[in-house]
């Protein structure tokens, strides 16, 4: 364990001391806050529409959670979408560019151990992004009532989607030594899990329903609303477990050529 945390120190270490933990972090608060604030100038602008029209059936069926924390959530996931590979494009790749991989896997480190403290530096790094964001919810919490179960199980769901969006950001970087095409593979693999899905009304009720448990969305969806299913737990941790599982057979194959 303590070489899975040495790993993990130094990976994270390696973002602050270069732009790139500096640019993500300040580009993805600056839209999580320009879209937080859209969303809640949106939502005061409705409400005060149908509160001129005395309509309170409408009022009642307005919230914070519908209108403002899951479209904010949906919102940083796609973002997430983009910058999760961009961070985790230099894991593996810039070991192999260096020269550093083949002295890394000539140590008296374990395989597994590389892929987890390099996946667990990662991590840290991306729930400290997820965490930051938690400052729109706290303001809503100051001078609204969003529903605390809801909010926490949206978090939740997406700090479980950029675990896994980190896990295979760490397997396509397993796959190249060069930086751009580790990201672009991310990206596209990532987008092809959150729209897996879209053709899945016009496939058949059997192919349909499989195309719906693959995309991503569909499980983070549910959390979002505030529902806590195993299934969705069971999918996101079979992602990231699957994912490391496939980096650990790939950087193994590196050792062994």
């Amino acid at each position: 364990m303590r070489n899975v945390l040495t790993i993990a120190g130094r990976e994270l270490k390696s973002y602050f001391v270069s732009p790139i933990a500096y640019v993500v972090l300040t580009g993805f608060l600056l839209l999580g806050g320009w879209f937080f604030f859209n969303l809640l100038a949106r939502f005061n602008s409705i409400l005060t529409y149908y509160s001129m029209q005395q309509n309170p059936q409408v009022l009642q069926r307005l919230n914070l959670n519908e209108f403002v924390i899951a479209p904010l959530l949906h919102n940083l996931s796609v973002v997430l979408v983009i910058l999760v590979p961009v961070i985790t494009m230099r894991s593996l790749a810039e070991e192999k560019k260096a020269g550093t991989y083949e002295l890394l896997l000539t140590s008296p480190l374990r395989v597994s151990e590389i892929v987890l403290g390099k996946f667990l530096g990662s991590f840290v790094f991306v729930a400290i992004m997820v965490a930051l964001t938690g400052v729109y919810p706290l303001i809503l919490f100051a001078y609204g009532e969003p529903e605390t179960g809801v909010v926490l199980g949206g978090y939740l769901g997406l700090l479980l989607m950029a675990t896994s969006f980190v896990a295979i950001g760490l397997l396509a970087s397993s796959f190249t030594e060069n930086q751009i095409i580790a990201a672009v593979s991310g990206i596209v693999a990532l987008l092809l899990l959150y729209i897996v899905n879209w053709p899945a009304d016009n496939a058949g009720e059997t192919i349909g329903a499989l195309l719906r448990y693959l995309a991503i969305t569909e499980h983070f969806a549910q959390m979002v609303k505030g529902v806590i299913d195993s299934k969705d737990l069971v999918y996101f941790a079979t992602v990231i477990v699957l994912a490391l599982f496939l980096t650990h057979r790939s950087v193994e194959s590196v050792r062994w050529r």
